[in-house]
């Protein structure tokens, strides 16, 4: 339990009344007051007559105090009011009241995040999740999204902070760190919410790292979570987004698992089977057969729809020279860019080539 929670309490108690007030844990330390001269003091015996006392108001030595229980109805701290009259104990009743608040709700906040973060890295079981969500009042069936921001090159401690200041809303948003450079953000949404809405929201946490921290960052978003249970599944996405955009999507900072569409599948290939798709495809030669400005006309020319004029135009050259290279190319391999099911064939191969030197250079 943060002492900075009850400081924050007290100190608001300060301006409407002359008295002392202040929060003592069950060895009777001092470990909030707004009186600062009194912080680490110990007042044992205080501790002991409050331990006995039960929820009852206890009067010792010119001051008042009340428990405030903990778990398994247990004596963890008390709040204390200078005098020992009936008005110190009136005062010391509503301090209990707003104290034992305050420490209701940072221990749920903190609660829930921990559920949270066990949900996401499996260390929950399924049956368990709906008795704690119960216990924690936690909606079960409210849409979330699961962001992966991975801080890429540099990373800095302050990021979870920085990123938690987007989300004001700490009972239904939740931003964990999940290790040196990972942080995983769940964020309620409304029924309707978008791709683009959340692709905004990912802009938003990259610009404000970027922005305060220098930080450079990438982001999977896995697809929306209906159910709690749903959550480590997303979260899951989110990382093979991050992945397969590393592969197949470099100049991408923001990688939505469900725009991934063919690199998804060719992630999950093993790569005995990528060897042999290639080896079927390039019959004559293989794909190392071709040059640079070759492999860069072939890009071009997906890019623009195996559309010659159009790819000619952004290539600055005539149409018939980007005819001859398409000929020279399906010499090599067999293969006729220009009709449709040739080009697929040839587009996958590219990309399972591309994984297969990813995976080369782990």
């Amino acid at each position: 339990m943060s002492n900075n929670v009850f400081q924050s309490v007290i100190l608001q108690l300060k301006d409407a009344t002359d008295r002392a007030f202040g929060v003592i844990d069950n060895d009777g330390c001092v470990v909030s007051s707004t009186d600062v001269s009194l912080l680490g003091e110990r007042w044992a015996e205080a501790a002991i007559k409050v331990a006995g006392s039960g929820d009852q108001v206890v009067r010792f030595g010119q001051r008042t105090f009340k428990a405030i229980m903990g778990g398994s109805n247990y004596f963890e701290y008390a709040v204390f009011c200078s005098g020992d009259d009936e008005q110190a104990k009136a005062y010391c009743s509503l301090a209990y009241i707003a104290l034992s608040d305050a420490k209701s709700f940072y221990e749920e906040k903190h609660d829930r995040g921990t559920f949270v973060k066990n949900i996401i890295m499996d260390n929950i079981l399924s049956g368990d999740i709906y008795i704690r969500a119960k216990e924690l009042h936690f909606a079960t069936d409210a849409p979330r999204a699961v962001f992966l921001v991975r801080q890429s090159g540099r990373s800095d401690v302050a990021a979870v902070d920085v990123l938690a200041s987007l989300f004001p809303d700490k009972m239904q948003d939740f931003v964990l760190s999940v290790n040196e450079t990972d942080i995983a953000v769940i964020k309620q949404l409304s029924g309707d919410t978008s791709g683009e809405e959340l692709e905004r929201i990912a802009h938003a946490m990259e610009d404000k790292l970027r922005n305060e921290l220098y930080v450079k960052t990438v982001i999977g978003i896995g697809t929306v979570a209906e159910h709690l249970r749903e959550l480590s599944d997303s979260y899951k996405e989110a990382q093979t987004a991050i992945d397969v955009g590393k592969v197949f999507d470099t100049e991408r900072s923001i990688i939505n698992y469900e725009n991934l569409g063919i690199g998804r599948l060719i992630y999950q290939l093993p790569t005995t089977l990528c060897d042999i798709y290639l080896t079927e495809v390039f019959k004559k030669n293989t794909i190392d057969a071709l040059d640079q400005e070759t492999l860069f006309t072939i890009n071009k020319f997906f890019e623009n729809n195996l559309n010659v004029s159009e790819t000619s135009r952004k290539l600055f050259v005539h149409r018939n020279t980007l005819v001859y290279r398409l000929e020279k190319i399906k010499k090599l391999t067999g293969l006729d860019l220009r009709q449709f099911d040739h080009a697929i064939v040839f587009k996958v191969a590219l990309m399972v080539r591309k994984y297969l030197s990813s995976r080369e250079s782990r």
